[in-house]
């Protein structure tokens, strides 16, 4: 068994203009002081990091590790959520997602699609250049639309969207298997993998790529009302990422997993933070504990009521209290009566 390794934090939520969140050189103090050990690094804002140089320049990649390990901090991951969305896009979303794409892609589906293709595979170069083994993003969605099937939907429609799917992603897979990187998909609703099936159709698809992998998140299991204990014993194999983020569910009267399209805060599913939602973190870490996760411990702070710092601040510490230091030997090791095979073939009978 392995020790999951963490606290961790994602940044994506805590970039501003403001300091400390105005730059990496600010954040790393600022994140180092709650009892964080690693970071996991937004790609799309070069506040932060500038993913072209990384993916070509390992002198830059070293530059940013100092920086961080000057704060006893090291990279986890880097994240390529937003460029990954726009690999695959419905035309009913082509204009809330141009905000993901540089300006000058607006209104150019075919090239956004392209430059996010083309993000992803510097994104693989990126990763092996700093050494890392995973890295984070999401699949995009071509038929999140017809996700409830009314009217039914045509014969053939989502197989024809999943082997889209896999025709556009097979390349990027492609490049980071070059690069000796798994690329992990956030199991995340309004994705066209969302839950455990769906990624087992496209798994299908793409031959069972040996670097199609997932990214772990209870909090979206919680708020689908997926089973998100069973959901590590049946697809360890394939999670190689971990967000770490809590969730509640409380269906009334008049909605439910739909939300009613109310405000986070008003939802019968919402995102808390942790130690405040529902999801069994004890059982989550005691699984990945026994399935040899050895990855990262990463928060994602998402909540509908607590302020982020607060959430990071409490988050940090309830990730140290819930990681299991493994055992390096058996509890009834003492009672060892040191027998060998001749001796448990005659307690068996058999000389």
């Amino acid at each position: 068994m392995k020790t999951i390794k963490g606290p961790a934090l994602f940044l994506a939520q805590y970039v501003g203009d403001e300091f400390p969140f105005d730059s990496l050189a600010h954040l790393a103090p600022w994140v180092a002081s709650l009892g964080f050990k690693g970071v996991q690094i937004p790609t799309w804002d070069k506040r932060l990091f500038d993913l072209e140089q990384a993916a070509e320049s390992p002198e830059y990649c070293r530059e940013v590790q100092a920086l961080l390990a000057e704060h006893g901090l090291e990279i986890t991951e880097l994240s390529s959520h937003l460029q990954g969305q726009l690999v695959a896009v419905h035309p009913v979303y082509d204009s809330v997602f141009d905000g993901f794409a540089p300006t000058e892609l607006h209104g150019d589906p075919v090239a956004r699609q392209a430059w996010a293709v083309q993000q992803l595979k510097l994104a693989a170069r990126a990763s092996a250049n700093l050494g890392l083994s995973a890295h984070g993003t999401f699949s995009g969605s071509l038929l999140w639309p017809f996700l409830y099937p009314w009217p039914q939907r045509p014969t053939g429609l989502v197989e024809e969207g999943f082997a889209e799917l896999a025709r556009r992603w097979r390349p990027i897979l492609d490049a980071f298997a070059d690069a000796g990187v798994d690329l992990c998909f956030e199991i995340h609703p309004g994705e066209d993998l969302h839950d455990g099936a769906t990624f087992e159709r496209f798994l299908e698809e793409v031959d069972h790529h040996p670097r199609c992998c997932m990214l772990y998140d209870p909090s979206h299991m919680v708020l689908q009302q997926l089973d998100h204990l069973a959901f590590l014993d049946r697809y360890h194999p394939w999670i190689r990422m971990f967000h770490v983020k809590d969730a509640e569910f409380q269906p009334s009267a008049s909605q439910g997993v739909y939300g009613g399209y109310a405000n986070w805060i008003d939802r019968a599913g919402r995102f808390r933070s942790l130690g405040d939602g529902q999801v069994d973190f004890k059982g989550i870490f005691s699984k990945l504990a026994q399935y040899d996760f050895d990855g990262w411990a990463v928060i994602e702070w998402e909540c509908a009521l607590k302020h982020p710092e607060q959430g990071a601040a409490e988050g940090a510490r309830f990730v140290t209290d819930h990681i299991i230091r493994v055992t390096e030997r058996a509890f009834d090791d003492f009672a060892d009566a040191g027998t060998d095979r001749q001796a448990n073939r005659v307690l068996l009978g058999l000389d």
